[in-house]
């Protein structure tokens, strides 16, 4: 018997998508929001608490989908926090330390900051918000969107992100205005120094 795949599989634009990858990093949006046929209607967060987290931890087991809230897997965390979800302070506590510190500057901010400032930049309404912006402007780990595509930046390159990792290395334009998948705020962390985990690399 072959069991389908849970939609709960999360690209660079916030979409959720059956498909068998499970990804590298886990997630929530704040509880539960599938029926327990394990199906997902209109609703796609509960609240403003969107979260990347590790797959396993302190030997927890899961059922997913199941009584507790919606689990959502993600290729790494650059497709993470494109999508517009931050570090777990419970399970990744020292990421989510040195996030909250490079995100507030001199004050770290809390996690109810994060979430408020985070849900307005990467949503309108139920649709993924882009951000105009050059191409120059934006840090290695930041994506973009590019006719209907998402590319992370790394150096020189631009990567074709896919569910099961990246393509093959493109040349980085200059001097373009892009459409930035990666909240404005996350796009500073990185500036200031967050080292997201890559695909892959495991850094």
């Amino acid at each position: 018997m072959t069991t389908r795949p849970l939609r709960n599989r999360v690209d660079p634009f916030g979409a959720l998508h059956a498909v068998t990858a499970r990804g590298t990093l886990m997630g929530n949006r704040g509880g539960r929001f599938h029926a327990d046929d394990q199906t997902i209607g209109a609703r796609r967060h509960v609240s403003r608490r969107w979260i990347a987290c590790v797959c396993e931890f302190r030997g927890r087991h899961r059922h997913v989908w199941g009584a507790g809230y919606t689990e959502l897997f993600f290729l790494d965390e650059i497709t993470a926090l494109a999508a517009g979800h931050r570090p777990c302070f419970e399970c990744r506590r020292a990421e989510a330390t040195r996030f909250a510190a490079v995100l507030g500057g001199r004050t770290p901010m809390n996690a109810d900051a994060m979430d408020d400032i985070l849900d307005r930049e990467r949503r309108v309404g139920r649709d993924k918000r882009l951000h105009s912006c050059l191409i120059d402007t934006l840090p290695d780990g930041a994506m973009i969107a590019r006719a209907g595509d998402a590319f992370a930046l790394r150096g020189d390159t631009l990567l074709p992100w896919r569910f099961a990792g990246y393509g093959a290395p493109l040349p980085r334009p200059r001097g373009v205005r892009v459409g930035a998948l990666t909240p404005p705020s996350i796009c500073r962390a990185l500036t200031a120094g967050y080292k997201p985990q890559w695909f892959g690399t495991g850094a």
